[in-house]
């Protein structure tokens, strides 16, 4: 099970074995959310920093949000009061599109990690308390992490897969077309490279589209059961979200964590602009 209604989540919390509930509230324009954690969160849930917990930090040519360390992931997750065999929902206020960054380290890592479909306003939506302030903090937990379930792409291995497979690029059609790029070095998208918007993988109200319907729409792009489909984006959150669309609909996603923000870094690399591939 990947993802989770509020009802199913409620029920959890109310189980003998409730799960880790995380909010992972975090944006461009607004990448601290702690402030709107404390205005109003599920209960339980542990506030988590995206950018100081779910990414490295290193040169502009390893891009914006490189994968965080292993152990420092597990750090983490142990103080979010993670144990080994526990489940652990995600959430945000984002169409999960920043939540999907913890489900697929989580996962990635062996962890049952869930999303709440619809994250924040679902819940809400379906009438269920909130809680302010900050929760309680949990117990320290056991787990032990153990990266490496999903594919990743390297930057070369990114542009070889453009040239002679299916990358997606994530990011808004603009973008890819290099209309505008807001924030990194160079506009445009890796050669080769398919646009597929993730936001055109959920509904006006932010859940994830059915999974038949999410299956024909990355078919459509290229997607075939045996052959590799990569995905990448800014700076590789998004991306998660698109490889998190991409794992419902049944097929096997590898994720460029580098994304346009580390390829855009290298000069030397090609750059791609307008519609086309």
């Amino acid at each position: 099970m990947t993802l989770v209604t509020p009802a199913d989540l409620a029920a959890l919390l109310r189980s003998d074995a409730p799960p880790v509930v995380l909010d992972v509230r975090w944006r461009l324009d607004a990448p601290d959310g702690s402030a709107a954690y404390r205005e109003g969160h599920v209960p339980s849930a542990q506030y988590v920093s995206l950018d100081d917990e779910l990414a490295a930090h290193g040169a502009p040519t390893d891009g914006r949000h490189p994968l965080p360390d292993a152990e420092a992931l597990q750090e983490a997750a142990r103080r979010w009061g993670v144990d080994d065999g526990s489940t652990v929902v995600v959430y945000d206020d984002w169409s999960s599109f920043a939540a999907a960054r913890a489900w697929w380290l989580l996962a990635d890592a062996g962890v049952d990690a869930r999303v709440l479909d619809g994250g924040l306003s679902a819940w809400r939506d379906a009438g269920l308390a909130l809680e302010q302030g900050d929760s309680s903090a949990p117990r320290r937990g056991s787990v032990t992490l153990q990266p490496g379930r999903f594919a990743k792409l390297t930057m070369d291995e990114a542009g070889a897969l453009a040239a002679d497979g299916l990358l997606l690029d994530a990011r808004a059609g603009e973008r890819y077309r290099g209309e505008t790029e807001p924030i990194d070095p160079r506009a445009g998208h890796i050669p080769g490279a398919v646009s597929a918007p993730t936001a055109d993988n959920t509904d006006a109200a932010g859940r994830l589209l059915p999974a038949d319907e999410l299956r024909a729409r990355f078919a459509a792009l290229g997607a075939r059961d045996d052959e590799p489909v990569g995905v990448y984006c800014g700076s590789g959150i998004t991306a998660s979200h698109e490889a998190l669309a991409l794992t419902v609909a049944g097929f096997t996603p590898a994720l460029y964590p580098g994304s346009w923000s580390q390829w855009s870094n290298h000069p030397h690399l090609p750059v791609a602009t307008g519609a086309r591939p």
